[in-house]
């Protein structure tokens, strides 16, 4: 509990201190909802089915200045662990909060053309899942790490579109017996799409 206690601070410390430096020198602030799957994961508790696709939603805040910027990215996963060839899960969800840096192209070079960008940084992922018998049960928080590119192009001054592909993964903890093999960690991967909107 005092390693989740800690790491949530920590989390919370860098994104705030990555928007507060972002924001001062921020050329670029945009908005971006986005849709998108989660696709190869793996994971140490029993009895989950985690390889499927499943749907992702969420919301990212950027500050980009000439090359460097920072981002707020959360995302929520429904139906996570769920499949119908499983009846054992009967409610799944993760859900992430991470505050990140980020590397772009500079912008004088990308005015009018795809934006490539790298992004990395830390926080905090929520694993929750109801079985069928309440046996594997799972109501976790973990510090995360996650990292990836992507792509954002403006159709306007105010309007445009963002491709990305991220991997997320959960530093270990010390698992349950009979819940978890081994230390307990979640990793997937997530492609979204997203509509980037200037402010």
């Amino acid at each position: 509990m005092k390693l989740m206690g800690t790491a949530g601070r920590t989390a919370g410390f860098l994104a705030g201190l990555l928007l507060v430096a972002a924001r001062a020198g921020a050329e670029d602030r945009q908005l971006r909802p986005f849709i998108g799957a989660t696709f190869g994961g793996g994971t140490t508790f029993v009895e989950l089915d985690r390889g499927r696709a499943k749907l992702a939603l969420g919301l990212g805040a950027v500050f980009l200045g000439e090359v460097f910027g920072a981002e707020v990215d959360f995302a929520d996963v429904p139906g996570f662990f769920e499949s119908d060839d499983n009846p054992l899960v009967v409610g799944s969800r993760v859900t992430t909060l991470t505050g990140n840096v980020v590397v772009a192209m500079p912008r004088r070079m990308s005015e009018y053309a795809l934006r490539p960008y790298l992004v990395g940084g830390a926080g905090l992922m929520r694993v929750r899942t109801t079985t069928s018998l309440n046996v594997f049960d799972v109501s976790r928080m973990f510090p995360t790490l996650d990292v990836g590119v992507g792509v954002v192009g403006f159709v306007s001054n105010r309007m445009g579109v963002s491709w990305e592909i991220r991997r997320f993964q959960s530093l270990d903890r010390e698992g349950d017996k009979g819940v978890s093999f081994g230390d307990e960690q979640l990793g997937f991967w997530r492609a979204t799409m997203a509509v980037a909107i200037r402010y």
